[in-house]
């Protein structure tokens, strides 16, 4: 179930019946989980504002887990957390491992609503006997998986340039100018392929229940994802990322978008041991891998890529 209209026959499906909905309408939910084995839920609002979010992610998630619970059927759930629900703590271990609490960051609205999503779930389902999946994946990536390119790309500065550079750029019709800034922090990257295997491992019991974190193998930079768009990097000592990240959380208001700085204040490198271990978790592209795939065009419809 989701908003927007969608034909699974269109991909080939089926075995798929989709049906047309709102996390925030409650009836809907009911009626969707009312026969399932196992609920899935994925719906989170990533890029918008903090009031908007909180209805889809907050309201919506609650909607999700108590129709879960009520209903006869479901026997587990899965929840799409993030590992940006652990926070960007100063004081977090590295790398993350699943008994870090979950302690979101209040500052940035997407780790904030995360980590109360978390804390939700556990209280929903405390006594339930449902088996819980909670997984914590990094930036997701990959053809179908192009959030972050696509805002990267918004850093284009052709309007916010001096007027010399702008003529420039009016001299070369098809140029872009997009300056990324690069802290140095390094950063996980994970393909939707592989997150999509640990949510079939987990909606069919491949491993206990419990929270799994979800990173390939390798780290990438700002620099390497600026070579994927295009971009040009603006070195920033580290420094003054964490300066810039705590002038933010003083002002009286700053575009929701904007909190995502918060994410490059201190490294977010998690430890997958566990899911590969109890999950069968076996990803099949290293985060330098997902990044490339990125940068290449969706596959045809109905078509999978190879093994």
């Amino acid at each position: 179930m989701a908003r927007g209209p969608f034909e699974p026959a269109s991909l080939g499906w089926r075995k798929t019946a989709y049906r047309r909905g709102d996390v925030l309408d409650r009836r809907a939910v009911d009626e969707l989980v009312a026969d399932a084995d196992v609920v899935v839920h994925l719906a989170f609002t990533i890029l918008g504002s903090r009031s908007a979010s909180a209805q889809v992610n907050l309201a919506g998630s609650r909607n999700v887990f108590e129709a879960a619970i009520l209903a006869d059927r479901p026997s587990r759930l899965v929840f799409m957390s993030s590992v940006a629900a652990y926070g960007y703590h100063a004081d977090n271990p590295l790398p993350l491992t699943e008994d870090v609490p979950a302690r979101g960051s209040p500052e940035h609205y997407y780790s904030a609503h995360k980590a109360a999503c978390e804390a939700l779930l556990a209280t929903a389902t405390a006594g339930s006997g449902m088996g819980v999946y909670v997984l914590r994946p990094c930036i997701v990536v990959g053809p179908e998986a192009t959030t972050l390119i696509r805002t990267l790309r918004l850093g284009q500065l052709t309007d916010r340039i001096p007027r010399l550079a702008r003529e420039l750029l009016a001299r070369a019709p098809g140029l872009r100018l997009v300056l990324l800034p690069d802290p140095g922090v390094p950063i996980q990257l994970v393909h939707h392929d592989d997150v999509a295997a640990a949510v079939l491992a987990a909606a069919t019991g491949g491993g206990p229940p419990g929270a799994y974190n979800l990173a390939a193998d390798g780290q990438v930079t700002m620099t390497d994802l600026a070579g994927v768009v295009g971009a040009l990097v603006v070195p920033i000592p580290h420094p003054l990322t964490v300066a810039a990240s705590l002038l933010m959380t003083t002002l009286p208001w700053v575009p929701a978008e904007s909190e995502w700085i918060h994410a490059a204040r201190n490294p977010m490198l998690m430890d997958s041991t566990k899911a590969r271990r109890d999950l069968g978790w076996d990803p099949r592209y290293t985060a330098r891998e997902a990044l490339t795939a990125m940068a290449q065009p969706a596959p045809a419809p109905g078509l999978l890529p190879p093994r």
